[in-house]
């Protein structure tokens, strides 16, 4: 099955159910109109509530005909290797060939508590080797590995699935693994232009070192968007609480990526007023606590890490992405009613060359 190459802008993508939501129907209305308004891919963000990676992929999936579409993330060690690659497989003929599986590594804590294994690179890998062999009509007998010991996993012989697979990176192990073995890289959220263009980079050399095109491997950066046009509340909690709850979480690697400022880090890791905050800051923080964060603890070289302002500028920072070495971008943190504007902007900017992107996030050619 061929990638699907008739997406208008194959160099964007959104979120479906950015952030948290109650009704996982409005994936629905909102893939719709991402098609409308030419965004590439929709990106799918997996949460343990009514977020199921392949619930939303088979939605988005039958309502959309150009649209591509990847999980982002779900991690290996929650399902059995023979139901993720079935997942993957479904979604992938649904779409006719327009579907990603995305990989990401997780939180320990949240393995801990469910029981499950904490993730590791090798792990990764070992996975994907799976799944690969499965899509490829293999059979995998008495497996031993560090994904687990399996005595016999098949699909169908008669199996040629091209599904390419997404990793989430943001430390230099990571890079390095999606590098060697992804057909395409998802970076993080607030990453300065400086951190984006040497992660690239990292993940250029090891797929040389590889043996591999560098060149063959998409790399996603995801750029917080904000454009002037939502109201005051929504935009201090995709901007300022977003990131708040970032650092709450992985501070320290954000941190580090960036070459931020440690001591500002500490202060804020430190302050009373985020070591009592009953819970993440864009779930439940206030206009008047997100505005405290932005004022007394946040530096604004962290918050412009991101687009802001008017949608002509958003798509500036789109056009910064791709000259820090990014192949396309996810625009974050926005519904596509939201990003209508910036699309509209980013059409009369765009180079044409990108044309040439297929819609399948996980390809480049």
């Amino acid at each position: 099955m061929s990638p699907v190459t008739t997406a208008q802008y194959p160099e964007l993508a959104g979120y479906g159910l950015a952030g948290h939501t109650d009704s996982p129907r409005d994936v629905v209305a909102e893939a719709r109109l991402a098609e409308e308004i030419g965004l590439g891919s929709l990106f799918l963000s997996e949460r343990f509530n009514v977020k199921d990676a392949g619930v939303m992929a088979g939605a988005v999936a039958g309502v959309t005909d150009r649209l591509g579409i990847a999980t982002a993330a779900t991690n290996h060690v929650t399902r059995h290797p023979l139901v993720t690659a079935t997942m993957a497989t479904t979604a992938h003929r649904m779409s006719e060939g327009r579907y990603a599986l995305g990989l990401g590594r997780g939180f320990d804590v949240l393995f801990d508590l469910m029981g499950l294994p904490r993730i590791t690179g090798a792990q990764m890998e070992d996975a994907i080797g799976i799944y690969r062999r499965l899509w490829s009509g293999e059979s995998v007998a008495g497996h031993e590995g560090p994904a687990g010991s399996y005595p016999y996993l098949h699909q169908d012989s008669a199996f040629d699935e091209r599904i390419p697979v997404l990793m989430m990176a943001i430390g230099d192990k990571s890079l390095e693994l999606a590098g060697r073995v992804a057909d395409g890289v998802v970076l993080h959220t607030f990453l300065t232009d400086e951190a984006l263009a040497r992660m690239v980079r990292v993940v250029r050399d090891s797929a040389e070192r590889a043996g591999r095109d560098p060149a063959s491997v998409r790399i996603w950066s995801v750029l917080a968007t904000i454009e002037d046009s939502i109201g005051e509340e929504a935009r201090l909690r995709k901007l300022v609480g977003r990131l708040a709850t970032y650092l709450q979480g992985y501070g320290q690697v954000l941190v580090r990526a960036n070459g931020w400022d440690e001591e500002a880090f500490r202060r804020f890791r430190e302050d009373p007023f985020v070591t009592g905050y009953g819970g993440a800051f864009d779930a439940i923080g206030t206009t008047a606590d997100l505005q405290q964060l932005a004022e007394r603890l946040l530096p604004e070289e962290w918050l412009s890490a991101s687009a802001t302002g008017s949608a002509q500028q958003c798509a500036s920072r789109i056009q910064d992405q791709l000259d820090a070495g990014a192949d396309s971008v996810v625009l974050h943190g926005a519904t596509p009613t939201e990003l209508r504007p910036v699309v509209e902007a980013w059409a009369q900017q765009r180079s044409a060359d990108l044309d040439a992107l297929p819609a399948n996030p996980g390809w480049m050619a």
